[in-house]
């Protein structure tokens, strides 16, 4: 058995999914591992990992306007505004989603479906810096 680990690190510029897809699977390449688990994980509590479609830009629109109504910046809910009127949503928007995903590795490659991708999803307006921790486990 066999292990390895890094990090990547993605500057943000605003609420979006950014695509992370080719930083993680040529990482994976790169271990050598044929088989086992990867586990990403975010170091944030406002932005969280995801795996999502990756081929029509629409899903990742519809995502971001699906959250814009379902946690809207500015309630009066909110006493946690710290940051500014984007912060408590995004710490409900990480609570929803995740901060940390497993994907097999099969035949020395992250065994994503089809149409899959994997995605940091920014929840603050402001450009971020974030960090992504992958953790590789297999033979």
């Amino acid at each position: 058995m066999q292990q390895s680990s890094t990090h990547i690190t993605v500057r943000t510029q605003g609420k979006r999914l950014y695509d992370i897809t080719p930083q993680v699977t040529d990482w994976v390449a790169d271990t050598g591992l044929q088989a086992g688990l990867l586990t990403l994980y975010i170091q944030h509590t406002s932005a969280s990992i995801l795996v999502n479609e990756n081929y029509d830009s629409d899903v990742l629109v519809d995502m971001e306007a699906f959250f814009a109504r379902l946690v809207p910046e500015g309630d009066p809910l909110f006493i946690h505004t710290a940051e500014g009127p984007d912060d408590m949503p995004a710490h409900i928007r990480s609570a929803l989603t995740q901060t940390s995903i497993s994907i097999p590795i099969l035949n020395g490659a992250v065994a994503l479906g089809t149409w899959q991708g994997i995605f940091l999803y920014e929840h603050r307006r402001m450009s971020h810096t974030r960090k992504v921790l992958l953790h590789a486990i297999g033979e």
